[in-house]
């Protein structure tokens, strides 16, 4: 339970007190409810006290875990009350007499609420009691200093027996030492335990880097620097470096003479100064005044945060930035045996269990150190023990102070995060190990839970893409997979960093996890996430106080014994039910009593039909049914005034790409009373006309999927589309392929569309696409035009994405100079008449993949493609043999000169009912870095 949390149950109190009608006025409860207000007040200062330094203090520890379990148990009272007056009785009570003898059974049943918050009172102030005595640490003083020291202990030591570093130090000492005569900023950027502080220690202590330069500095920045402190400590050491004594007074000076003498300093000699570990641009904001830049002088950070590093070092004229990727598969091998088997080989009998641990490392050498110091002192003939160890990993990091240090060192950005964002950091407990989360999904369940804050001029799910940016560049969390114009689609955390969450998770009672191995439950369980199994939930336990409930990897039967165990009367304050992938087939009834429910996933399961009980849900917000058999909603979800995500659609077959390869649902009428919805996917509008007007009324929309469109109601479409000034993404599908699509009649479409996907024949190309600026991504399906592409798209000036299947029947496609200058991937596909294609000089100049496929009139590669300095992957599928084989290295082909420079070329084919693979040329690998820190949208 964070400060937000309370802030919550604070304005449902409000609601209660001023809001409330004549049966509140019985029993003392007002009262009371008061009290209860004033006592949350108490708590939101002492969790912001508390937070600061609980992890230092276990009796703050368990005082934190009460104030949580209270006001869980407020939140409890307060639900119970919403239901009751929510209840139909209470409408017929408003309309008779006050002395009525039902009027009775109204003040007994106010007594009975009065008593129970009376007994949260007591509780509460006698917490707030203990607090007390903490009230005067000053928790900026503690806040990280033990966190520094134990990162200067774990990076750094035995830094000389790291592998896979040399190279990179080299690189780095050459670019400080050579090249430009004038100042350059150079930063390492990486996630936490990457080797970042002990790279570049050794190039600061290497004999050609001290050589070089005739004044030095190291400086560790904390997240809560003070730069008076910051500024007098260079001053020391640039001073001792010169065998001179630093001035007098300067515990006296104000920041300005401070940096004065800096830069007197600095300004007559070559300096090098290390900025260790800097976690925004603020710092350098702050201190970039007092470093002169006249002469050929270095300045060297290491941070997490792509865009620092980008910011500060491309700012600086001349600058570099060196991206630390994790170790190979060998380089991890090689590190774990140099520590743990004392340089010699990996024992075959343990060459699977340790290719396990090097999974959960995840190449970082600060991990493989760590935990190779656990395992070298296990007999490595006891198989069971090394098993023991890694099944258990959580408990072995909660009892070894090696991997305990190790665990905060990757979790230093987590100590310093607002209260809100420590629970969305912690809510990734929930997940199993190595499990790519979605982060649209993530952002739905985060605002379902009631944990992202709004803030004025952006919806919530604008708010959660910014927690989530916090998060990766914090390097909290990592990208798992990104889309082609550089968002994140998915995100995942690290083994070692989940087994510390999960450890935090459970001391903070936020998630209770049922695995295939033993748990211990806590007395309450708040969020239960259920992993490969529903045999490991306690029968005897009371799941009365459960907030949510996660599944994943359960293939038991959801069935009449299980269904009752988990969705009784027990979980009735349910928020969140994410039953993905579970073999349910009927949406059981004990599901529709589930009042409170705002989040219900039910994808990937077998279930074919959705109840009209669907409207008792009127909390809910995210209604998932991808993937499902379900083809139609009933007339009540229109009640549901809170939805915000209806996702409803599934492929219906598994050969490649037919044409009717996608189905949606029958939307009700009166979905246009949505008005809250900003997802909706996808709408079968073969029932005509008026669905497609009552879309036009949903001027939230976001992303807005259609299928089945037909000629005659294209008019219709666009004029609805055009009321849609918030969408993002927009997809449409023909009824048939040969239907067209009639899309010319949008005068004013959404300027901010950024995704636009059309399946089905076009006459021509829309004019209007050609001025949709913010247009990243383009797909064309069947489009069958003749006239020409380029010149209408290749002028978008952010499209990073276009693909072409079976769009274009002309013989040629060329690509002018100055055309689609941002482009990064290309595909054509099953462009039938295709016989060549030009790429002329100054074109497309950043396309990283190229993929062609199935166009079987193309025999040479494309006319210029040896231009493309940045493409990184060529794609064939499909492709006549004689163009495969002018490119292929082994058979010396013709045009294999024009492919060189690409890393990989390949050349794959549907052969015996699978595909096969071939390389036919892997070029030198130019030392590219991926392209990093870029923002997480949501759509």
């Amino acid at each position: 339970m964070e400060e937000n949390d309370v802030i919550f149950l604070q304005e449902k109190l409000s609601r209660l007190i001023h809001e409330e009608v004549e049966p509140l006025k019985g029993g003392g409860v007002q009262g009371e409810l008061e009290n209860l207000k004033h006592e949350l007040e108490c708590m939101r200062a002492f969790l912001r006290v508390a937070d600061a330094i609980e992890d230092k203090d276990k009796q703050m520890v368990q005082l934190v875990n009460q104030v949580r379990d209270i006001a869980y148990d407020a939140e409890d009272v307060l639900h119970e009350q919403a239901q009751i007056r929510g209840n139909k009785f209470f409408s017929f009570l408003g309309k008779i007499p006050l002395l009525n003898p039902l009027w009775s059974k109204v003040i007994k049943r106010n007594y009975h609420l009065a008593s129970e918050i009376k007994a949260i009172n007591p509780k509460l102030s006698s917490i707030i009691e203990q607090y007390q005595k903490f009230k005067n640490v000053n928790s900026k003083d503690q806040s990280s200093s033990s966190c520094y020291d134990l990162r200067g202990d774990a990076l750094l030591v035995e830094e000389a027996e790291l592998v896979g570093i040399d190279k990179t130090k080299n690189q780095l000492i050459q670019c400080l030492v050579e090249g430009e005569t004038r100042f350059k900023a150079v930063s390492v950027v990486g996630t936490a335990g990457l080797g970042k502080t002990t790279l570049v220690k050794k190039v600061y202590d290497d004999f050609v880097t001290k050589q070089h330069f005739n004044s030095f500095a190291w400086i560790h920045v904390s997240e809560r620097f003070k730069i008076e402190e910051v500024l007098k400590d260079i001053i020391h050491q640039i001073f001792t470096t010169v065998n001179e004594a630093a001035p007098q007074g300067l515990d006296m000076m104000n920041r300005a003479h401070l940096k004065a003498i800096i830069k007197e300093f600095l300004g007559r000699r070559k300096y090098l100064i290390v900025l260790d570990d800097i976690w925004s641009i603020d710092f350098w904001n702050a201190i970039r005044n007092s470093i002169p830049k006249e002469n050929c002088s270095r300045v060297v950070l290491t941070t997490r945060n792509p865009e620092v590093a980008s910011t500060i070092s491309i700012g600086s004229e001349g600058g570099h930035v060196f991206h630390l990727d994790p170790l190979s598969e060998t380089e991890s091998m090689t590190l774990f045996c140099k520590k743990t088997f004392q340089g010699n080989s990996c024992p075959l009998h343990l060459e699977k269990i340790v290719k396990r641990i090097l999974i959960k490392c995840g190449g970082l050498p600060l991990a493989i150190v760590a935990i190779s110091g656990v395992f070298a002192t296990k007999d490595t003939s006891k198989i069971e023990e090394w098993e023991k160890i890694v099944r258990n990993l959580g408990s072995e990091i909660e009892g070894s102070g090696i991997l305990q240090s190790m665990a905060k060192i990757l979790l230093m950005g987590y100590g310093d995060l607002p209260h809100h964002l420590k629970s969305c950091f912690l809510y990734l407990s929930i997940f199993p190990a190595d499990y790519p989360v979605e982060c649209m999904r993530l952002a739905r369940l985060w605002i379902a839970e009631g944990l992202v804050m709004e803030m004025e001029g952006n919806t919530l799910e604008d708010v959660a893409e910014k927690y989530i940016n916090v998060l990766l560049n914090r390097s909290l969390i990592q990208v798992a997979e990104r889309t082609s114009d550089g968002r994140v689609h998915s995100c995942r955390i690290h083994e070692f960093v989940r087994e510390a969450i999960v450890s935090k998770s459970k001391e903070q009672n936020f998630t209770t996890i049922a695995g295939e191995y033993a748990t211990v439950w806590p007395e309450r369980v708040r969020r239960l996430s259920i992993h490969n199994t529903i045999k490991k939930v306690k029968q005897d336990k009371n799941l009365h106080q459960l907030r949510s409930l996660f599944m994943f990897g359960v293939q038991d039967s959801l069935n009449k014994a299980s269904i009752p165990l988990l969705f009784g009367n027990n979980s009735r304050l349910l928020r969140v039910l994410d039953l993905t992938g579970t073999q349910l087939e009927v949406i059981p009834e004990e599901f529709f009593m589930l009042s409170f429910l705002r989040y219900l996933s039910l994808r990937d399961t077998k279930v074919k039909f959705l109840p009209s009980a669907i409207e008792k849900l009127q909390d809910l917000e995210t209604l998932d049914l991808k993937r499902t058999g379900i083809a139609e909603l009933p007339e009540e979800i229109s009640k549901l005034k809170k939805l915000r995500h209806i996702l409803v659609y599934r492929f219906e077959k598994e050969s490649y790409m037919p044409y009717h390869n996608l189905e949606g649902f029958m939307a009700p009428k009166g979905i246009g009373q949505l008005l809250s919805l900003q997802k909706l996917c996808f709408v079968d509008t073969n029932q005509g006309g008026d669905i497609l007007q009552e879309l036009g009324k949903l001027e939230q929309l976001r992303r807005l999927g259609i299928t089945k469109l037909k000629k005659e109601d294209g008019k219709v479409l666009c004029s609805s589309i055009e009321k849609l000034t918030s969408l993002r993404s927009l997809n449409i599908h023909s009824a048939e392929e040969d239907e067209i699509i009639e899309m010319q009649h949008m005068i004013s479409p959404p300027q901010f569309l950024q995704r636009l996907y059309l399946h089905g024949k076009l006459e021509k190309l829309p004019d209007w696409i050609a001025g949709l600026h913010s247009l990243v991504k383009i797909l064309l399906r069947w489009s069958q035009l003749i006239d020409d592409l380029v010149e209408p798209l290749g002028k978008l000036p952010n499209l990073m994405e276009l693909q072409l299947r079976r769009a274009y029947n002309g013989t040629s496609l060329n690509f002018v100079k100055g055309s689609f200058l941002r482009l990064k991937i290309l595909l054509l596909d099953e462009l039938e008449e295709l016989k060549e294609i030009k790429l002329e000089n100054e074109s497309v100049t950043c396309l990283e993949e190229f993929t062609i496929s199935r166009c079987p009139m193309l025999e040479k590669v494309p006319e210029g493609i040896e231009h493309l300095r940045e493409l990184k992957l060529l794609q064939l599928f499909n492709m006549p043999e004689d163009l495969t084989k002018t490119i292929n290295r082994t058979n010396n082909g013709e045009d294999y000169d024009k492919v060189a420079h690409i890393p990989q070329v390949y050349a794959t084919n549907w052969k015996n009912s699978h595909w096969e693979r071939s390389v036919l040329s892997r070029g030198n690998m130019s030392n590219r870095n991926d392209e990093k820190g870029k923002s997480v949208v949501i759509d």
